[in-house]
């Protein structure tokens, strides 16, 4: 997997950078394997905006992939790397012994023609699903469950992966890339290995109608808008708000704690690592 570079006949396909897709094996999907999707630009089903910025963007199918790997012990072949366009994360096509196919997320290292299986008591290798309280620790995994059964939730974006640290009675803890720490129950399931596509952060999009390609329309600084469209908005030349940073309904956007009262936190050993002032974050 690598970036492509352009060559630059106009000022935006300067700075535009994009994939090779030398990894790709497969260009079309398996059509049993996929969905329509219909889109609706950020709306509930009242037809309120409960997301902004969302719209438009390019027609998709989407891709059912199966986030609980609960073929046990039925050995499976790769039989390709395909491209999908609702995940930053790159599929694979298993084919089963009894002949069914199924896509999973593709780990880094997954090849075709490898063989991957769920199950207990099977080698902890790259694709393999297994529960927490048999994977070696110290292992990278990818695709874990929170809830046994329920389906894979951490670790499912192009690069992500989480370190098994430890085990303490029946709970595992898994270092995430933030940095927290939490305790998941050793009878879930995890898969072995980190998600491909790594170089996905270093991509460019280089022009606003890239953007716009994804279904993700423009956002208006609040200080630039009117009083009756933002709290921030209004005054006379160039302002500051002359308040504290706020959404559109007036929550306010820095410095408060935006996670639920009601949420539990007793999974959490150690919280995720704060960045410090004036770090850089370019990588």
């Amino acid at each position: 997997m690598g970036i492509r570079k352009y060559s630059p006949t106009t000022p935006s396909r300067r700075w535009t950078t994009g994939y090779d897709f030398n990894e790709i094996t497969k260009r079309t999907p398996e059509w049993r394997l996929t969905l329509a999707m219909r889109k609706k630009a950020g709306r509930n089903f009242m037809g309120r905006i409960m997301v902004r910025h969302r719209g438009g963007g390019h027609r998709r199918r989407y891709r059912i992939i199966d986030f609980k790997r609960d073929k046990i012990n039925i050995p499976a072949r790769v039989a390709a790397i395909e491209y999908d366009p609702n995940r930053s994360a790159r599929i694979a096509l298993l084919h089963y012994a009894d002949g069914e196919k199924r896509y999973i997320l593709a780990p880094m290292g997954l090849a075709v023609n490898d063989t991957v299986v769920s199950g207990e008591g099977i080698e902890s290798k790259i694709g393999n699903c297994m529960l927490l309280k048999e994977i070696p620790l110290g292992t990278i995994l990818h695709n874990i469950e929170l809830s046994a059964g329920k389906g894979g939730i951490l670790g499912r974006s192009a690069g992500s992966a989480a370190e098994l640290m430890a085990r303490e009675g029946s709970y595992a803890h898994l270092r995430l890339p933030s940095g927290e720490v939490r305790r998941v129950n050793v009878n879930c399931r995890a898969t072995v290995g980190q998600i491909g596509n790594t170089e996905h952060e270093a991509l460019s999009l280089g022009k606003a109608g890239r953007s716009r390609w994804l279904g993700r329309r423009p956002k208006v600084r609040g200080v630039a808008q009117n009083p009756v469209d933002h709290p921030m908005g209004g005054g006379e030349g160039r302002s500051s708000g002359g308040r504290h940073p706020c959404s559109p309904t007036g929550k306010l956007a820095k410095g408060g704690k935006t996670r639920g009262k009601r949420k539990p936190t007793y999974y959490i050993v150690k919280p995720r690592m704060k960045k410090k002032k004036g770090a850089s974050t370019a990588v």
